[in-house]
């Protein structure tokens, strides 16, 4: 062990600093000190960030090609809900295919029972999720969304309407486009309307 002149020791950290170590002239170490603690607040700050503004800009609705939606001047923001989606082929709820459009216009039933089952299947799937998580506020409202093609016949989509409304979800919207006065129709964004 080396001998030293009695005085005052800084630590190994500020050996090499112009104002406590007398090393202005010391050689500079390749290595700096990093500090973690606020790259990681920075990482959490940008993360939630990014987790707010998805879910506020999130899409609701999934286009597909098969579904050109109707176009509408009175509109409401689409929210959440479960998708029943009716193109000139199939009816579908939430990606599940339900049936035929060429078989039920052939049927001369009210309803649709396979998309009856179906929704009260989602519906008590919501209220037990929502009785098991004791959540008193989030109770069964019976809002839907229906994604419907333009073209469409009526009928069926009066039958998609009446077998929403006798599984318990009364509260339809429909998805629709935008036109506005000054807008472009190329640039419109799906929206719902009652």
């Amino acid at each position: 062990m080396a001998i030293q002149v009695p005085g005052k020791r800084y630590g190994k950290r500020l050996q090499h600093s112009k104002v406590f170590g007398h090393g202005g002239h010391a050689k500079k170490s390749g290595y700096s000190d990093l500090l973690i603690t606020p790259l990681v607040d920075m990482f959490v700050i940008i993360v939630l960030f990014l987790i707010a503004n998805f879910s506020a800009t999130g899409e609701v609705l999934m286009m597909t090609k098969d579904i050109q939606l109707p176009e509408a001047a009175n509109v409401k923001e689409v929210e959440m809900h479960p998708v029943v989606m009716v193109s000139g082929e199939q009816v579908s709820v939430s990606g599940t295919i339900v049936g035929r459009v060429e078989d039920f216009s052939k049927d001369e039933y009210l309803n649709i029972p396979a998309l009856e089952e179906k929704l009260r299947d989602m519906k008590k799937q919501y209220e037990d999720l929502h009785a098991m998580a004791k959540d008193d506020e989030g109770g069964f409202k019976g809002d839907i969304n229906i994604q419907a093609h333009k073209d469409v016949e009526y009928s069926i989509i009066k039958r998609v309407m009446f077998s929403c409304a006798t599984a318990g979800y009364n509260n339809i919207n429909f998805a629709v486009m935008t036109i506005a006065g000054d807008t472009p129709a190329n640039g419109t964004t799906a929206q719902v309307t009652q």
